[in-house]
């Protein structure tokens, strides 16, 4: 998946309201950006920090930039658009090519089920004829330590309540899977915060146990875009 614009160094000056940074451009210019993360982005949002922004010349637009992509020190990235591994995992699936979901025929993106919910992909049409095949997706950008991406980096009921759905679908005898994308190229293996949030690991646990499947993707990340990469090791 390639971003539309082509992406703009900056510098981070700060992060607030969760989805507001101010960034400073290589020119001078002190520009405030839009950041498309919910979450804590913890060891992501450092004043200083080499980072990657879109611009866009939307009129509907107030936020003239994007914050896409953390540069780390030692030339890895990070992406911090959690819109973007739906963009690119829907661009995979299509393509035939993610493992363990690569004979559809049928892909669709945010489709009502549940309680008031929304699976991020809807999957029809296997070769195997399996059915209906629910497949929720997050976005990881959490390392603690090296070489290891972790999930979740805040509290998220929302995430609880995901994994409880796709559990209800397994028990209505459809196939389930949680699939992980890794948004950072220093990760080569995938494992719970449970301590950021016990309740989540909990409900993961659970939904494991009722037969939801586990999915964990790396990714290749550059200013240019974002593609789905090969399977990661996984420690769940």
């Amino acid at each position: 998946m390639e971003f539309p614009s082509p992406l703009v160094p900056a510098t981070l000056v700060r992060r607030y309201k969760r989805f507001l940074a101010d960034c400073l451009l290589t020119d001078g210019r002190e520009v405030t950006a839009h950041c498309a993360n919910p979450g804590s982005m913890m060891g992501l949002a450092e004043p200083g920090s080499k980072i990657w922004l879109e611009p866009n010349d939307d009129p509907k637009k107030k936020l003239k930039f994007g914050w896409r992509l953390v540069e780390h020190a030692d030339g890895h990235f990070t992406g911090v658009d959690t819109s973007v591994p739906n963009r690119a995992l829907k661009a995979a699936l299509e393509a035939r090519i993610v493992p363990g979901l690569g004979d559809y025929h049928s892909v669709r993106a945010e489709v009502k089920y549940g309680e008031k919910s929304r699976i991020d992909f809807l999957l029809e049409g296997s070769l195997e004829g399996s059915g209906r095949t629910y497949v929720e997706v997050k976005s990881v950008t959490l390392s603690r330590q090296p070489g290891l991406a972790e999930f979740p980096d805040s509290v998220t009921a929302r995430g609880t309540k995901h994994l409880g759905e796709l559990a209800n679908m397994v028990g209505e005898g459809h196939r389930a899977v949680m699939l992980y994308l890794v948004q950072r190229t220093d990760c080569d293996r995938f494992d719970l915060a449970r301590d950021i949030d016990p309740t989540y690991g909990q409900a993961f646990d659970a939904a494991r146990a009722a037969g939801v499947e586990v999915i964990v993707l790396g990714t290749r990340i550059s200013p240019k875009g974002v593609d789905v990469a090969a399977p990661l090791a996984s420690l769940v």
